[in-house]
């Protein structure tokens, strides 16, 4: 995949992905496995360095997780954070012991030997701790590299061995100098050179499906019209040019207009048109009736696979189905951390089955989101789209609380066209993550021109987030959101009354279904 590879072994860290990140950000290609991945995974001829992650669980405990020792015998550097410091001191011979109590938040740290991991780190610094047990004793032949106030051991190294460890988060933005400590071990220590550049990746990817894929063959694409799908598309396009079939499934559930504008953008970029399904019918009339969200999702979910599979399968030469699977959905399909409880079924339509018989094509699964932001940019996919809010797969099912009717939709569609285009106005669109309207299943009593008035009530979302784990309500002026709140009790029929979601994700979620 790449010249030269940092691999990340995941213990189960809510940062583990961060520190995959940061690796990226420094230049050099990483990947993150599960802590048990069979070793050949790991001893690749690209390999440059072994990262272990944080993790919940103590390595005093029955049954803690462990990793291969062979892993120090591949003869690159291996670093150690946090829960893999101390798996390196309990696997060298050091002494642990359980903290009086866990330690969390930020330490000031004080470097007593800089050696090669704090190079150019001050001699004083902030840092995020996040941990239960503590070194007592320093395993033969490390020396320590850093202490805090409560802590001896918050840095070591046995430089023979090229092995590094931090008590501390260095990938978390808290660490004042994180970066430039795996940047050091990266660069000055593993000797990385090259530099990760999307370009080579895209190059990459062309030259592989074009291999792949044989001149009599198609590749069938589910399209959405968002970042992930025009993407991939743009892949394929410069791949193997009109033998792309894009479907695209009108589900009848979409935002004013956006079945034209996702068709028009289409032709605009690629030069041809979608294969367009309109299946709204279908789907409102699956859905009457209906009002619980799990229900919705799986008559969307199962409906829309039901008619790409038949579409699908009406294409000729159609062997392969390309996806927007990205590297977190990859991440947490492997993860260490397991199955978490379900909230809800996922928004979008995910894996499609592999009853369908195609062989899968997924260009994007080494990326994270802004990588293949990064990428589209060099692709020459326009801004609008590029930066384009997520929309749910299941469209404006899961913001009609309650039952999916055709004046809902309508009303709908309008209050967030409104919603949408002031925020565009104003400039706020491109500073928020992502922002919607809700139609709420309750009527209000109102008061319009002389007339007492009893219509529905719109909530108005809009959030900031990285990357949709967390998000914070936007701070939206007070005089957009009295513009947005005319406009729609004014130009809507049969809405009197706007609000304005200031809930935070936890507790929340983004989406009300």
């Amino acid at each position: 995949m790449a010249g030269e590879v940092i691999k990340i072994l995941d213990f189960g860290s809510q940062y583990s992905q961060l520190i995959a990140r940061r690796v990226r950000e420094i230049g050099v290609y990483s990947e993150l496995l599960p802590y048990n991945v069979p070793i050949s995974e790991v001893d690749v001829p690209e390999l440059k360095g072994i990262i272990l992650s944080g993790g919940p669980a103590s390595v005093l405990g029955e049954d803690s997780p462990d990793v291969d020792s062979r892993i120090f015998d591949l003869g690159v550097p291996v670093l150690g954070i946090c829960y893999g410091m101390q798996l390196i001191a309990k696997k060298f011979g050091g002494k642990l012991a359980r903290a009086k109590r866990r330690e969390y938040g930020p330490a000031k740290l004080f470097v007593d030997d800089p050696d090669e991991l704090l190079a150019g780190i001050p001699g004083e610094s902030l840092v995020w701790m996040s941990h239960g047990d503590n070194i007592e004793e320093i395993p033969p032949g490390f020396v320590a590299l850093a202490h805090t106030e409560t802590l001896p051991i918050a840095a070591m190294a046995d430089p023979e061995r090229r092995i590094y460890a931090t008590q501390f988060h260095p990938e978390v933005r808290h660490t004042e100098y994180g970066i430039k400590i795996l940047e050091n071990f990266v660069r000055r220590i593993c000797g990385c050179t090259q530099k990760w550049d999307i370009g080579d990746y895209a190059r990459q990817k062309i030259e592989e499906i074009r291999s792949l894929v044989g001149e009599d063959e198609r590749v069938v694409l589910a399209y959405s019209g968002g970042v992930d799908s025009t993407v991939v598309a743009a892949i394929l396009v410069r791949a193997i040019g009109e033998r792309l079939v894009p479907i695209f499934v009108d589900n009848g559930l979409l935002r004013l207009g956006e079945p034209d504008e996702v068709r028009k953008n289409f032709r605009k970029l690629f030069g041809f048109d979608l294969h367009f399904v309109d299946a709204g019918d279908i789907f409102l009339k699956r859905l009457s009736g209906v009002t619980d969200p799990e229900k919705k999702r799986k008559i969307i979910g199962h409906t829309f696979i039901e008619i790409f599979e038949r579409e699908a399968k009406s294409i000729p030469g159609a062997k392969f189905l390309a996806q927007g699977t990205l590297y977190p959905d990859v991440i947490e399909s492997t993860s260490y951390r397991g199955p978490s409880a379900t909230i809800k079924t996922h928004h979008n339509v995910g894996g499609l089955p592999e009853k369908l018989g195609f062989e899968l094509i997924e260009p994007l699964r080494e990326l994270f989101k802004d990588e293949v932001r990064a990428l589209g940019e060099k692709l020459g996919i326009p801004h609008h789209i590029l930066w384009r809010h997520p929309f749910p797969g299941p469209g404006l099912a899961v913001r009609i609380l309650g039952e999916i009717t055709p004046q809902r939709l309508e009303i709908l569609r309008r209050a967030d066209r409104i919603f949408i285009d002031e925020l565009k106005d104003s400039g706020w669109y491109d500073k928020v993550w992502q922002a919607f309207a809700v139609l709420l299943p309750v009527k209000s009593v109102g008061v319009m021109g002389d007339e007492r008035t009893y219509a529905y009530v719109i909530a108005l979302r809009a959030v900031n987030s990285a990357d949709g784990m967390t998000a914070d309500w936007s701070k939206l002026p007070d005089d957009l959101l009295a513009r947005v709140s005319a406009r729609i009790v004014n130009e809507v029929d049969g809405v009197n009354r706007v609000v304005y979601d200031i809930t935070s994700k936890p507790p929340g979620t983004i989406e009300w279904e």
